[in-house]
């Protein structure tokens, strides 16, 4: 689907009333707008609109990876029970939310959660001297979580995309090297996004392989976190382990605000727990064997969707951030008895598409009220009018979706606004 499209033509709908059984916010404006389907709980099908919001995102998080350093590939969703049961982790005992099947011709199959015992694998065909290292590799690939509640619309789902990024490195310092340029990328994107100012950087455990890791957090009364922030340092501790640190790691002030909030990514510290388990080593300079240390570090591009219609959106509907919106503009001709606006209105689009800014022209024959209403719930940034009062005037009527305010402008500036 190109980034113009007429609106009699888009095959989706949007919905008066919130669909039935959606507690979320996200779902429920989503699928009322059009972006989504609803297939059962937790799992939701991207529709042009959805898709089109979803790429930009992905292409936000993918020239932030290539920035760094990262390759990109496209690993199986399918994993062999072998190369999990190395690192323990085929066991429903240890990760109780696989999606397991059969293979008719025998054994068994899961669909993964995460990949760092399948890259790990990988790996092993790819590294054998200092001189292979290091290495960032990362994916965006749909995961699989047999989650017992899934009421969180995408936020959180039982089929998800994800982008996971895996560091390879000769030693603890190279490693945190790349991890630091990692976390800045991170806040880049959240930045680019739409939500930096909502989003901080949160200190959590660390499992067993450091004291802590680094989650972002997006503070929003739709989150499943507790958090404690430090707005002068713009950090915060989870929840989790609060009672251990529960003044600012940077500053070290006493009071922090308790918020609800959900995390849109994640950067860990691996060690050589993956190396170890599947003999990744490589010949330093000296010839000696060493164990490569490994990070990982996740975002997922439907939750950050989700998280970002949770804090943008009001009252009319979804407000998009320009960088995340399908189209820059949502083009509406209210037509009239002379039959004078729809020519001058499929004029503008086509002025439009010839300087390629990304139009959403709503040509349908219906009331003015109800394509008014549908652009709010929609979300463009820009709300573009063509009406006989413009025409009169030989002007366009534009209204920001941000809570702007109505203004009249010149065709030569609105192209010179969205150029």
């Amino acid at each position: 689907m190109n980034n113009f499209m007429r609106q009699s033509e888009l095959f989706t709908k949007t919905r008066k009333e919130s669909p039935a059984g959606e507690e979320a916010k996200n779902a429920k404006l989503l699928i009322r707008a059009g972006y989504l389907h609803k297939e059962m709980a937790g799992v939701y099908s991207y529709l042009p609109l959805g898709l089109l919001a979803l790429n930009k995102i992905i292409g936000i998080i993918r020239r932030e990876m290539n920035e760094i350093g990262g390759q990109e590939v496209f690993l199986s969703a399918l994993q062999d029970p072998e190369v999990w049961k190395k690192t323990g982790r085929w066991s429903d005992e240890v990760f109780e939310n696989w999606f397991k099947t059969k293979i008719k011709t025998g054994g068994e199959a899961g669909l993964s959660f995460t990949h760092e015992e399948p890259l790990s694998n990988l790996m092993k065909n790819q590294i054998s001297s200092f001189r292979d290292l290091p290495r960032y590799v990362y994916q965006f690939q749909t995961k699989f979580r047999n989650e017992p509640r899934a009421r969180s619309g995408i936020i959180r789902g039982r089929e998800f995309l994800m982008k996971d990024l895996y560091s390879f490195s000769r030693n603890q310092k190279e490693h945190e090297m790349f991890y630091e340029k990692a976390k800045q990328a991170y806040q880049n994107i959240f930045a680019d996004a739409g939500i930096g100012a909502q989003t901080y950087i949160t200190y959590a455990s660390g499992g067993s392989f450091s004291k802590y890791s680094h989650e972002f957090q997006t503070v929003t009364d739709a989150g499943e976190d507790t958090i404690y922030l430090c707005e002068n340092c713009r950090v915060a501790v989870n929840k989790e382990i609060f009672a251990e640190q529960n003044t600012c790691p940077k500053c070290g002030a006493k009071v922090l605000a308790e918020k609800r909030a959900v995390e849109v990514g994640n950067i860990f510290s691996l060690g050589t727990r993956f190396s170890e388990a599947f003999d990744l080593n490589y010949l330093d300079e000296k010839g000696d064997k060493k164990l490569v240390v490994m990070g990982s570090y996740g975002i997922g591009p439907s939750r950050l969707l989700g998280a970002i219609v949770e804090v943008l959106a009001d009252e009319k509907g979804i407000v998009w951030p320009k960088t995340v919106a399908p189209f820059q503009i949502h083009l509406i001709a209210v037509f009239d008895e002379n039959g004078k606006v729809q020519p001058a209105a499929e004029k503008l689009y086509n002025k439009l598409l010839e300087k390629g800014i990304e139009t959403l022209f709503d040509d349908r024959n219906i009331r003015a009220g109800e394509k008014f209403a549908d652009a709010d719930l929609i979300g463009i940034p820009l709300r573009v009018v063509i009406s006989e009062k413009t025409l009169k005037e030989n002007k366009i009527e534009i209204k920001e979706r941000a809570g702007g305010e109505i203004k009249m402008v010149s065709e030569s500036e609105l192209i010179k606004t969205c150029a």
